[in-house]
């Protein structure tokens, strides 16, 4: 029997292999690639635009599940969404708060896929949420999927979201302590061979816990989406892929200035404690096949802000977001995403290739209109990306 009473007992240890680290593994296999290359779902209504430009765009679980298919059909290596527990009307206007569950939608997306990797969004910190449970639901998903599910830990910066669940909002430095236990947890049961007790700094105990099935290549893919000291330190530990934004704002130039030192101390946190991670960045793409035609469609959608819909509605978000992404413009939040490229398909993928020698190591794309943006991206920018070393 494992037992590990002494809170923090867990952390600072030997970590166990990851599936980065198994030849043929489906992270390994993505990893192998120049580039990274992931969708970021639209499950929640609006996307990630705030404008009222015409668009298919639609949270429907059957419309990301047409995605996830074209995307895998491409060769994209991940897709995965975002996870949020708002009150009624969300953000506001076209943000209006219809939302599916990150991780039930992409979990359901095992049985329909069969090569990309589906990692779920999940707020390991609110409500009722135990290690145990994860540590089951994720070998379960494990083997469904193949080795080829992962879930991308969130602390949760809003406080209406920790009052949601009836819990006041934890410190920030504080609820990277609690997801470090939260992992080792989950860690300590995924490869543990016998049964497994805890009893560490947070309220999570188990008495004499074990899971099966055991992954298949150590433990589901890892994945965060941080900027801050505390957050990278996770990410450098825990992580196989950091996602990271723009510290100097949404457009190519400020983002260029800013990306390299920021990439460059992500990577840092990790080979300190003897590991590396893979970055992955969210550009919006508003591309058409001619500079004219690119600016029409992007004025459109500029023309169409919708002056309700503010990601940053609540005093958290605005909090989350500064410094970080400019979305101080009715013309940055109508175009979303935490960076816009936009230009010809010759010129976002000059803009990809500058970003990647900023240090990101991946791209997890936006579109405003998903359905026939991405069919035009495939058509005609990701042949690009293969000329220009970018995808094999």
């Amino acid at each position: 029997m494992t037992i590990a009473h002494r809170p923090g007992a867990l952390v600072g240890r030997p970590l166990p292999p990851g599936p980065a680290d198994f030849p043929g593994s489906p992270l390994a296999t993505a990893f192998a690639q120049p580039t990274l290359l992931g969708l970021f779902l639209p499950i929640q209504a609006g996307g990630w635009s705030a404008s009222t430009y015409p668009r298919t765009t639609d949270w429907s679980f059957d419309y990301n599940k047409a995605l996830t298919l074209q995307a895998e059909e491409l060769g994209f290596d991940l897709v995965f969404a975002l996870s949020q527990w708002l009150p009624k009307g969300g953000y506001g206007g076209v943000f209006d708060g219809q939302a599916l569950d990150s991780f039930v939608a992409t979990a359901s997306l095992a049985a329909v896929t069969s090569r990309v990797l589906l990692i779920s969004t999940i707020h390991v910190l609110y409500g009722p949420w135990h290690p145990l449970h994860l540590a089951k639901f994720g070998a379960t998903l494990d083997h469904i999927s193949g080795g080829r599910w992962g879930v991308n830990v969130v602390t949760g910066h809003r406080a209406i979201e920790h009052e949601a669940f009836g819990w006041s909002r934890i410190d920030h430095d504080r609820r990277y302590e609690l997801a470090a236990e939260f992992v080792e947890v989950l860690q300590s049961l995924w490869a543990a061979e016998d049964n497994f007790s805890f009893d560490g700094i947070s309220s999570w105990k188990l008495k004499d816990a074990f899971v099966t099935p055991k992954p298949r290549y150590g433990r589901p893919t890892l994945v965060n989406a941080t900027g801050s000291d505390a957050g990278l330190a996770f990410a450098g530990r825990y992580s196989d892929i950091v996602f990271v934004t723009s510290p100097g704002g949404g457009t190519i130039g400020t983002a260029l200035e800013s990306l390299p030192a920021h990439t460059a101390k992500a990577k840092r946190a990790a080979a300190e404690v003897g590991r590396s991670v893979r970055t992955l960045l969210n550009p919006l793409i508003v591309s058409r096949e001619t500079e004219s035609d690119t600016r029409a469609y992007y004025d459109a959608i500029v023309a169409h802000a919708d002056p309700i819909g503010r990601f940053t509605r609540f005093d958290s978000d605005a909090q989350a977001w500064k410094g970080q992404v400019d979305r101080g413009t009715l013309a940055r939040s109508a175009i979303g995403g935490n960076m816009e490229l936009v230009g010809t398909p010759e010129q976002i993928v000059e803009q990809l290739v500058a970003l990647k020698r900023a240090g990101v190591d991946g791209f997890q794309l936006s579109f405003y209109d998903f359905a026939p943006d991405l069919t035009f991206f495939g058509e005609r920018i990701l042949p690009l990306m293969t000329q220009a070393g970018l995808r094999a």
